[in-house]
């Protein structure tokens, strides 16, 4: 019997001398920025950063304590001579990941000088900032799982609201959260079905589908919440999943209290990320998922199902979705509140664009998205007197910035939103 190979060819950008000068031009900027900052820091202030999670004794590590001013001129140093580099000569392959280099200076500089004559918990902002990234970084995987194999979901929303309602009901009747766990992702997965039959089967316009379960998993679970949950708060006490340390692994210095010693969910969102990016791009299951959303007709004339495909790849979007939304109920708050998602399903989607369909680059942009929460959360604590509101658009404006092509063009798949007619 013959074989057949599919080939997904890899697109290679091409760096032009535009792109390149506007990147210098904002890595300059960015260091012109932290030099505005030096000048407001007074020689002789030191910034504090305490570097263990408060509650915390396994990873702790010493303190930080930082010149302000000395620390913020290097900064500025360093990024502008980075910017000027880039701009004359250019960093070829390697511009990206300078880019961020110059970012993670800039937002470094921005602490110091938050913190100048205080003190920040770092570490426990960053654990904050993890923990925060969870639904995000899980309903951005289940957009790549989806759109890798050609179907929109935008019900990520709608999928994550039900399932923190069903987990939180079903944990609160039961008294066990892994049962809860268990039907918040089976109701997430039979909404993906009803998605995935309306919009594969019945050829529905795949935003349409995606808008109904949204508009549907917000009336129905707003409904039961007012007339039942907040009525008999007996059905709305789920118990949440403790803290589990990894022995050796928690007791790494500021990577164990962040990644080792955390909740359940956190794993499950490690593992996940590198279970679907092996499985993606490394196993003959993954190709054939990919080539389904870039043409399925070539995979249907090389023997691959494209239905059968599309169907369980927004089944296994569905099982992410509800994780993501079993954290909120079940992993962070214990107890079911309206609209308590807060589109997080809608911001998994603008990470998983960010991040250019891939579950790393999702990953990412997911914990870029929670550094931003966490970070405004801090601000108002240090009485920095920036509105927390500006802190909390950033996230979005870097995004726009990225969908503008500064940091390379997304590569959204060829089939991505177009259902498949069989000839």
């Amino acid at each position: 019997m013959a074989t057949s190979t599919i080939v997904i060819h890899r697109k290679v950008e091409i760096i032009s001398p535009t792109r390149q000068r506007v990147t210098g031009i904002v890595e300059v900027l960015l260091g012109v920025l932290i030099f505005l900052f030096s000048r407001r820091a007074e020689p002789g202030m030191v910034a504090r950063f305490v570097m263990t999670p408060g509650g915390l004794d396994r990873g702790a590590a010493p303190d930080w304590i930082v010149p302000a001013y000395d620390t913020l001129l290097v900064l500025a140093i360093l990024a502008v001579g980075l910017g000027l580099v880039q701009i004359f000569r250019g960093f070829g392959r390697w511009m990206n990941l300078v880019l961020s280099v110059v970012v993670a200076l800039f937002v470094f500089a921005f602490l110091t000088w938050a913190t100048a004559g205080k003190s920040l918990n770092l570490v426990g902002m960053l654990s904050a900032a993890v923990l925060l990234g969870v639904p995000i970084i899980l309903g951005a995987f289940s957009g790549v799982l989806s759109e890798r194999a050609g179907v929109v979901n935008i019900a990520i929303e709608g999928m994550m609201l039900m399932a923190a309602m069903v987990g939180a009901l079903v944990g609160s009747v039961t008294k066990n959260m892994w049962i809860g766990l268990l039907a918040a992702v089976l109701s997430s997965m039979l909404l993906a079905l009803i998605h995935g039959v309306l919009s594969i089967h019945y050829k529905i316009n795949q935003i349409i589908s995606g808008t109904v379960i949204n508009i549907f998993s917000t009336g129905l679970t707003s409904f039961l919440s007012a007339k039942f949950l907040q009525t008999y708060q007996q059905l709305n006490n789920p118990p949440i999943f403790p803290r589990i340390p990894i022995p050796l692994l928690a007791d790494i210095p500021v990577i164990g209290p962040l990644f080792f010693n955390t909740n359940l969910f956190v794993y499950i969102m490690l593992i996940a990320l590198i279970v679907i990016q092996v499985a993606l791009f490394s196993t003959r299951w993954g190709l054939r998922l990919r080539a389904v959303g870039e043409h399925p007709k070539a995979a249907d004339t090389l023997g691959i199902n494209v239905f059968a495909t599309r169907y369980m790849a927004v089944l296994l979007s569905g099982l992410m979705a509800g994780i993501g939304g079993a954290f909120f109920t079940l992993g962070s708050v214990g107890r079911f509140d309206e609209m308590m998602t807060a589109g997080k399903g809608f911001i998994g989607l603008a990470a998983m664009i960010f991040g250019n369909w891939t579950p790393l680059g999702a990953f990412g942009a997911g914990l870029l998205f929670g550094f931003a929460d966490s970070i405004a959360t801090k601000l108002t604590i240090l009485g920095t007197g920036i509105p927390t509101q500006f802190m909390a658009m950033s996230p979005y404006i870097v995004t726009m910035i990225v969908l503008a092509g500064v940091v390379g063009r997304g590569q959204m798949p060829a089939a991505d939103g177009t259902p498949y007619e069989k000839e």
